[in-house]
């Protein structure tokens, strides 16, 4: 028979294995956790940029818009230019088509960073002016 004494201070702390056990689940989720916090901060970047990207075509939409309802005209041609905002270089790419609605041309505004080597676009807008006054 066991006396009291022996079973309190047996059952005050942890095995070895149990400590061991516990330490290889740290281990194992430690690092899966970062990884997810690090996907997460990757794409709260990416969304920020595209955000950007979106605003710098409704920037180039409303130029656009004001210059139509100014001259009553729409520039000719495809359109290309850099602009500055909120401390990045974009390359924006304005495009023409006509529509099968006489008076109507389709605008495809496409924005990227210009720092981007391969030049790819963050953000597509498309829109309908008419550049007769109304």
């Amino acid at each position: 028979m066991t006396s009291a004494g022996s079973l309190r201070s047996r059952a005050n702390g942890f095995t070895l294995i149990e400590v061991m056990v516990a330490m290889a689940v740290v281990a194992v989720a430690l690092p899966a956790l970062l990884f997810a916090l690090i996907q997460q901060v990757d794409g709260t970047g990416y969304l920020r940029e595209r955000t950007l990207a979106s605003w710098v075509a409704a920037n180039k939409l409303s130029e656009l818009q004001l210059i139509v309802a100014n001259s009553g005209t729409i520039p000719s041609g495809d359109l290309e230019g850099e602009s500055r905002f909120a401390d990045r270089d974009w390359h924006w790419s304005i495009e023409q088509q006509t529509t099968e609605l006489p008076g109507f041309i389709r605008i495809e505004i496409a924005i990227g960073l210009l720092d981007d080597q391969e030049q790819q676009y963050l953000h597509r807008t498309v829109a309908f002016l008419t550049p007769e006054k109304p």
